[in-house]
């Protein structure tokens, strides 16, 4: 199995890096090191899709966030893509989204984008131990704002909201604007916890006077003005994401934040962002002032 894993994985990274370009199952041969036969065969018995049904989710996804955050013109896109012509893009979109693109890049609504993973991390079950890494402390302040959130049951953690609500939340938060350019997860305080609904929530930030679509099944809570410490560890391999996230744990369990003034506060939620290796791991810690 490890040597399955490795040889999807070798071809996501693949395709990550050539998205834009034409990518063809030769391509991924050449990466998986194994016949093309079985090279499709392991990629959906990991992934549950096939390599091009992969590849055209990715490069409609990023269509999709191209229109709503660049106002690309779609028949530019759509040669961008590599399609032949409009009326083809136009065709895949809809298919994929149910709206047209044009009408999307007019007036964006939440979608349920791709969300891909890597099947490296996926099948990592344990927090490994990494060597000693600088951890980047901050103070940093999150306006006033509501947060459209999707609750769980149970959950306390990724893992088991991902088996009690499905992995594709992510994806819908990702088509929504965000203040803060990104969706986030939340631990929330007890105030903001419905009965029989998760500590661990998903949700995207967005303006006070915020008066677009909520998705259905999805919750709207009010924050307040807050501060909080945000943990950030060093950039890391993608292979290394559960080891990165111990750091951060480990560091925030020894910081006592009344060496700068402060002390934790339980009246507001946690916050993790994605873990994205190129700038390390993020968490956010709310605070208040010592008295």
């Amino acid at each position: 199995m490890d040597e399955k894993i490795k040889a999807v994985q070798r071809m996501q990274d693949y395709i990550k890096i050539h998205i834009d370009e034409e990518i063809i199952i030769v391509d991924l041969v050449n990466i998986s090191l194994y016949s093309p036969w079985y090279t499709r065969k392991i990629f959906i018995e990991l992934i549950g899709i096939t390599p091009a049904d992969y590849i055209r989710k990715l490069k409609l996804r990023n269509a999709a966030l191209s229109l709503r955050d660049e106002k690309t013109k779609v028949i530019d896109l759509a040669y961008e893509l590599g399609y032949e012509s409009v009326d083809g893009f136009q065709r895949a979109f809809y298919r994929e989204f149910g709206c047209n693109p044009k009408e999307y890049a007019n007036n964006p609504v939440p979608l349920k984008i791709f969300n891909p993973y890597r099947i490296e991390n996926k099948h990592k079950k344990e927090m490994g131990k990494m060597t000693s890494k600088n951890i980047f402390i901050t103070v940093v302040e999150r306006p006033e704002r509501k947060v459209i959130i999707k609750r769980g049951v149970k959950a306390t953690h990724y893992f088991d909201y991902c088996n009690e609500v499905g992995c594709d939340v992510w994806g819908i938060l990702l088509s929504m604007k965000s203040i803060a350019n990104e969706p986030v997860c939340m631990w929330l305080p007890k105030k903001y916890i419905l009965p029989n609904t998760s500590e661990y929530v998903q949700g995207v930030e967005v303006a006070l006077d915020y008066d677009g679509i909520i998705p259905e099944g999805f919750d709207v809570i009010k924050l307040p003005k807050s501060k909080y410490i945000m943990f950030q560890g060093e950039p890391f391999k993608e292979e290394d994401y559960n080891e990165a996230i111990a750091e951060i744990w480990e560091a925030e369990k020894k910081y006592d934040p009344s060496v700068i003034g402060y002390m934790y506060d339980d009246s507001n939620p946690r916050i993790q962002l994605e873990p994205i290796g190129t700038r390390g791991y993020i968490k956010l810690l709310p605070i208040k002032e010592s008295k």
